[in-house]
């Protein structure tokens, strides 16, 4: 499998995400989904990226930068065909990298507290990361919940700029 950069004008990109947006709106309470739209995933700071096996596509995510040492992961899903299979696993692991790699130290995520989203706190528990409270501009939300993943200044690679500082 490989993730690149994704064409959010492809066709087949543009209809996961179509996917992803409808089944978090419908598992979730009016107003309380965060899920971006293609216009959302364009917005300044964010990178997305896509997960091909050949001509498949498997999945997507996205990282969006709050703050120069913070970042959130956004629009991560997998195509259903493709869950319980690691996919999930890969493009998080991604973009946990690509936070490091971009200086951040903190990752962080809101999902759904439904048991629809049980699945995806799980795979991000396994990852670290933990329950914490309302970041950027999120506020309490019953049908949410909040984690955090603390990136160690010692698992980042150097800095071109000089080390960080901690």
């Amino acid at each position: 499998m490989r993730i690149v950069t994704g064409d959010l004008a492809d066709p087949m990109i543009v209809d996961l995400l179509q996917v992803h947006l409808a089944s978090s709106r419908a598992q979730t309470a009016p107003g309380s989904a965060h899920a971006l739209d293609l216009t959302g995933l364009q917005a300044p700071g964010i990178t997305f990226w896509a997960m091909w096996d050949g001509d498949s596509l498997v999945g997507v995510g996205a990282l969006k930068r709050l703050a120069p040492d913070h970042g959130e992961v956004k629009s991560m899903h997998i195509a259903q065909t493709r869950r319980r299979t690691g996919a999930g696993s890969l493009m998080l692991r991604h973009i946990i990298e690509a936070a490091r790699h971009a200086g951040m130290r903190r990752l962080s995520l809101e999902t759904g507290s439904w048991d629809h989203f049980r699945p995806a706190r799980t795979l991000y528990g396994k990852h670290g990361f933990v329950a914490c409270p309302p970041f950027a501009d999120y506020r309490p939300d019953p049908n949410s919940v909040f984690m955090t993943l603390a990136l160690s200044a010692a698992d980042a690679p150097p800095r071109p700029d000089g080390p960080a500082t901690p």
